[in-house]
């Protein structure tokens, strides 16, 4: 089995769920009382989020990469982002080590393309949702992800740092994201991927009858194929 290495903290809430993900795939492949073989550089999110809404990228950069050479100096065998925004700068961390980076992207898109949908909606940070590295990764992978208006993208968005990121689930809140949801399945979207780690707390397969892609879920099996492969 080969050793995962996680950057986590970004948020700890959605890095508690990797955890168990990973953990309780490993034991359902092998059985027994099998478990992964984790080592985690968890990060103080509150500076992470300060640089993020401050545009500092480059000094975030460093830090990943900084974390990403801990890692494989502590014997990780592959790199696991435990965040989709923090994949920005999945390109120069992977450059910066040499073990694979594991990327939630090239999860993701694998997953819409079996489910076969063509226009998948994408909640996520406003980030991710504005930004190109996300959306040109998914593209790059065959995939065109229809996201929210600016009204849509700040509540999202809102809900992710003010709310989920800190352990907070408002039914009140889930609403919010079922109804932008409905307004852009008018607009042709035919699947819902659930692009930050933490959106896995308020939203499921369940609560909708097209495909929803669980970026962390995803992220996670990717991750344990990769280590018992």
């Amino acid at each position: 089995m080969r050793a995962l290495g996680l950057i986590g903290g970004v948020s700890w809430e959605s890095t508690a769920i990797y955890y168990r993900l990973l953990n309780t795939m490993t034991r359902e492949r092998l059985g027994g009382l099998h478990s992964a073989r984790l080592i985690l550089w968890s990060v103080d999110f509150a500076d992470i989020a300060a640089r993020q809404s401050a545009g500092e990228w480059d000094s975030l950069t460093a830090s990943m990469v900084d974390a990403a050479r801990r890692l494989e100096a502590a014997g990780a065998e592959a790199v696991v982002i435990c965040a989709n925004t923090m994949h920005k700068m999945a390109d120069e961390v992977a450059a910066a080590v040499g073990v694979p980076l594991l990327h939630v992207a090239d999860a993701t898109a694998q997953a819409v393309r079996a489910a076969g949908s063509a226009r998948p909606i994408l909640l996520a940070t406003r980030y991710t949702m504005e930004q190109a590295f996300y959306r040109d990764r998914l593209e790059a992978n065959g995939v065109t992800a229809v996201i929210p208006d600016q009204a849509g993208r700040d509540r999202v968005h809102a809900i992710i740092y003010d709310e989920l990121c800190q352990g907070i689930v408002w039914p009140e809140s889930k609403t919010v994201l079922l109804d932008e949801i409905a307004r852009l399945r008018g607009q042709g979207g035919d699947g819902v991927i659930l692009g930050c780690t933490e959106l896995g707390m308020i939203l499921s397969a369940g609560d909708l009858d097209i495909p929803v892609f669980d970026t962390t879920v995803l992220h996670a099996r990717r991750a344990v194929d990769f280590a018992l492969g």
